[in-house]
């Protein structure tokens, strides 16, 4: 950069600018390819000129986010002289800029983190949400270096974040030591901050000298400070030597798909681009089929007996009608208002055939739904279902008080619709609780990053 262009970029004069590219339009092409530049936007960010900022961003976005000879993007230079208008325009014209690595790959969301400004941290995080996964040179995110830096409100922004965008697997990175935010905010003896982080991390997690939070607490000796250890304690963290071994990558490759596994391996989970349209129309379908088997069953075929009708025994062993109904005929099959006209033959055979597309259909949607937020409450709607889809049968069921044999029978069919509505509703939970035990145990390694089995 000349030493006109420079005088000019430190006045602010846009003017000035705009007269100097006329008499040279190339000039700021000959910047752009510079790898290393002090370019005129880092001149602007020292003096504190946000407007002329604006139109050499302008002008030339390319120059946003050059480096100068001290490793420091104009981002990063507006936010060290407080330059807050120049530091919104920018990321307004790109919000990229927020995740530009200077000196040691600190971002301007790391140096922010560091000073504890959570405002601004804040308008960086929606600007630009996938500026929290990026990491320093010594493998630290955002939440590490808020816990070092004793940044209580910008940790609390960056927890409140990785909540509502369910992330909070970030968490339990790793740094290059191996120790995750809990470690370090166990090092440092600060029981606010522990505090908030149990909750949402896994407090069992080892670093790289196989020390757990509750290792790091006791190793500190006289410079423990007791809250945290019942912080711990309350959180049932453990010590390394009271664990069981962590499954491997290679340990959970080994193992044999469950449920779950199966599920995504055929309906294309793991693969972005069509996940969604599969479960959605998997699950529409399965919707559809378990309103239709639900209707089917509280309205049969052939409807339900109006009235009751029961014969009665003479003295001489002969049967005589006693019914409500007068003008229904001797042949007649002994019922009670409200149950199944269909024979017996037909009824079992319909409702065989009707529960158990029914059951499949839930089973289905139960599956699919594993892992998704607020599955649980799905799960527990789903248990109301099946149960009065049972209590509709039973209590339409047909009687025949004069045969043993179809009471046996028909109460040993209604054992079995329940005791298939139960495995209905319980196989996928088991799946779910034993999906999730794998989950909590398998330590995958990417890069220094400690993650969990690939999002479902």
């Amino acid at each position: 950069m000349d030493d006109q262009l420079r005088t000019v970029a430190q006045n602010g004069d846009i003017d000035a600018l705009y007269r100097r590219v006329a008499e040279d339009p190339y000039i700021l092409d000959r910047i752009h390819r510079l790898p290393i530049a002090d370019t005129p936007l880092h001149r602007a960010a020292r003096s504190g000129k946000p407007h002329f900022a604006m139109e050499v961003a302008n002008l030339k976005p390319s120059l946003s986010s050059k480096l100068n000879h001290m490793g420091l993007s104009p981002l990063h230079l507006a936010l060290l002289n407080n330059c807050s208008h120049m530091v919104r325009g920018l990321i307004t014209i790109n919000s990229k800029l927020i995740r530009v690595k200077g000196k040691g790959m600190i971002t301007p969301l790391h140096y922010l983190a560091e000073i504890d400004d959570a405002d601004v941290l804040a308008e960086f995080l929606f600007a630009c949400p996938s500026s929290i996964e990026d990491t320093t040179v010594k493998f630290e995110t955002a939440v590490d270096i808020a816990v070092k830096n004793r940044s209580i409100r910008a940790l609390k922004v960056l927890l409140g974040w990785l909540n509502r965008v369910n992330k909070e697997d970030i968490l339990n990175w790793k740094d290059e030591d191996g120790n995750t935010a809990l470690h370090i905010a166990v090092s440092t003896n600060q029981p606010q901050v522990v505090k908030l982080l149990v909750k949402h991390v896994n407090v069992n997690v080892k670093n790289s000298n196989g020390m757990t939070a509750m290792d790091t607490f006791h190793l500190q000796a006289t410079m423990q400070n007791l809250e945290v250890g019942k912080i711990l304690s309350r959180a049932r963290a453990k010590t390394a030597s009271n664990l069981t071994s962590n499954m491997t990558l290679r340990d959970y490759l080994s193992r044999k798909l469950t449920l779950i596994d199966i599920r995504d391996k055929y309906l294309g989970i793991y693969s972005r681009n069509n996940r969604s349209d599969i479960r959605a129309m998997v699950l529409v379908v399965a919707i559809l089929i378990v309103t239709a088997t639900y209707q089917a069953g509280l309205n049969p075929p052939g409807g339900y007996w109006q009235d009751n009708y029961k014969p009665a025994t003479t003295n001489n062993g002969s049967s005589s009608a006693n019914n409500t109904n007068t003008s229904l005929g001797q042949d007649q099959r002994p019922h009670y208002a409200g149950q199944i006209i269909m024979k017996p033959f037909n009824l079992f055979y319909f409702f065989t055939h009707n529960s158990l597309a029914f059951y499949l259909s839930v089973w289905t949607i139960l599956v699919v739904i594993t892992g998704l937020p607020y599955s649980m409450i799905l799960y527990i709607c789903t248990c109301f279902l099946l149960l009065s889809y049972y209590a509709s049968l039973v209590s339409i069921f047909p009687s025949h008080p004069n045969s043993s044999i179809f009471t046996a029978a028909s109460t040993s069919y209604k054992n079995l619709l329940y005791v298939s509505a139960a495995a209905t509703y319980v196989f996928p939970v088991i799946a779910l609780v034993k999906h999730e035990w794998v989950k909590n145990r398998v330590v995958l390694m990417r890069g220094n990053r400690v993650g969990t089995i690939p999002e479902i």
